[in-house]
C-alpha cells in the first residue's frame, strides 16, 4: 500500500472463535545494513502508516518494520471484529512470529509501540523476559489506564470487565470521541491522511470483552513487571478533556491521561526513563512539527546512551558511574 521501499509479509497465525487469523509485517530496509532494526507496534484503532518515522530509523542505518496486528488495518478480515480481543496475550503470537523473522538477521531488536500498543509489548516483553526477544522499548503515551474518573475507572470499569466474561462483544458507552481524530486527519483539523476505514474519527465500538482484556492487563502492570531491558516512556505534560474540538486538543493528550503515565512507568522495571514534551497529542510522533523534533531527539539520545548495540560504532552504552547498560 505504501509503495516502493515497503514490503509487507501476511502472517497466518491459524483461526480464533471468528475464524481464520493473521497478522502482516511491513518492512523498509536501510540503505546500510547494520544488523539493527526497530518493530512498531501500533494502537487502538490504529495501524501502520507513519513512514516519517520509518525515516528517522533508516536514516541512522536500522531497518524498520511495523506491525499490524491481528484484527487492525492491514490484517483485518471480513468476518472479524474490528479491534477486537478478549485478552492481551492473544498478541503474543504476532509479536512473537514477527521478532523471529526479525531476529534471523538482526543482532539488535527495539520496540518501538503506541497507546494500546504500549501496554501490549512490556506484558509481551516481560513473558519472554528469559529470552530476551527485544533490546529496548520505546513506549509513546502507553495506555497503562483508563482516563475517566474514579468510579468509572475502578468499580464500574470492573463489572463492564465481568459482563465481558458473558457477553463479550456487548457494546460499552466508553468509547473515545472524535476529538483526536479531528486533531489528526488533514480532511479536519490535522496534517496526516490515512485510510478512516481502519481509522475512523471516532473510534470503533468498545465491546466488553475487550475492555476486560484492558483492565486484566492493567492490573498486572499494576503489579508490577520485571522487564529487563531499558525502557523509555514519553508523554506530553498535558491532558485534554473535552469531547468538544478546541484548539487547545493540538497541543495536549486528547485521549489519556498523562499523568497515569507518570505513576506507572516505574513499575515496568528497573531501567525506566520518563520524557513528557510540551504540547505533545497523544501521538508525539504525530504531533506539531518542533513537538516531533523533540521527541526524535530524546529518542536519538536515549537509543545511544542505553541501548545494547545501538550505537553506530558498536561500542557499549553505559549508565551513571560507569556500569553497563546491562547492569541496570
Amino acid at each position: 500500500m505504501l509503495g516502493s521501499p515497503y514490503e509487507q509479509q501476511v502472517l497466518d497465525l491459524g483461526h480464533d472463535a471468528e475464524g481464520p487469523v493473521v497478522a502482516t509485517l511491513v518492512r523498509r530496509r536501510a540503505e546500510s545494513p547494520t544488523r539493527r532494526a526497530v518493530l512498531y507496534v501500533h494502537g487502538f484503532v490504529d495501524y501502520f502508516f507513519q513512514t516519517h518515522l520509518a525515516d528517522f530509523y533508516v536514516q541512522r542505518g536500522w531497518d524498520f518494520y511495523a506491525v499490524d496486528l491481528r484484527k487492525y488495518g492491514r490484517s483485518l478480515l471480513p468476518h472479524q471484529t474490528p479491534n477486537f480481543c478478549r485478552s492481551l496475550e492473544e498478541y503474543f503470537p504476532d509479536l512473537d512470529a514477527a521478532s523471529q523473522i526479525i531476529r534471523e538477521d538482526h543482532d539488535v531488536l527495539v520496540v518501538n509501540a503506541h497507546s494500546t500498543g504500549g501496554l501490549i509489548t512490556p506484558l509481551w516483553a516481560h513473558a519472554r523476559r528469559d529470552a530476551r526477544v527485544v533490546d529496548g522499548l520505546f513506549l509513546n503515551s502507553p495506555f497503562f489506564d483508563l482516563n475517566v474518573g474514579w468510579l468509572l475507572r475502578r468499580p464500574v470499569a470492573a463489572l463492564v470487565g465481568g459482563l465481558g466474561r458473558a457477553r463479550p462483544y456487548r457494546v460499552v458507552p466508553l468509547g473515545p470521541s472524535t476529538v483526536y481524530g479531528e486533531s489528526l486527519h488533514s480532511a479536519h483539523k490535522g496534517e496526516w491522511t490515512y485510510n478512516l476505514a481502519w481509522k475512523p474519527l471516532g473510534a470503533f465500538p468498545v465491546r466488553a470483552g475487550w475492555l476486560g482484556a484492558i483492565r486484566q492487563a492493567q492490573r498486572r502492570l499494576y503489579a508490577g513487571l520485571d522487564i529487563r531491558v531499558p525502557i523509555l516512556v514519553a508523554s506530553s505534560t498535558a491532558s485534554f478533556r473535552s469531547r468538544t474540538w478546541a484548539p487547545a486538543a493540538m497541543n495536549a493528550d486528547a485521549v489519556l491521561d498523562v499523568a497515569h503515565m507518570a505513576r506507572w512507568a516505574p513499575a515496568l522495571g528497573r531501567h525506566v526513563t520518563l520524557v513528557q514534551i510540551d504540547g505533545g497529542m497523544h501521538d508525539l510522533m504525530l504531533s506539531a512539527a518542533p513537538v516531533r523534533a523533540e521527541m526524535f531527539s530524546e529518542l536519538d539520545r536515549w537509543l545511544g546512551a542505553y541501548v545494547r548495540g545501538a550505537r553506530p560504532d558498536g561500542t557499549a552504552p553505559t549508565l551513571a558511574g560507569g556500569a553497563p547498560a546491562d547492569a541496570a
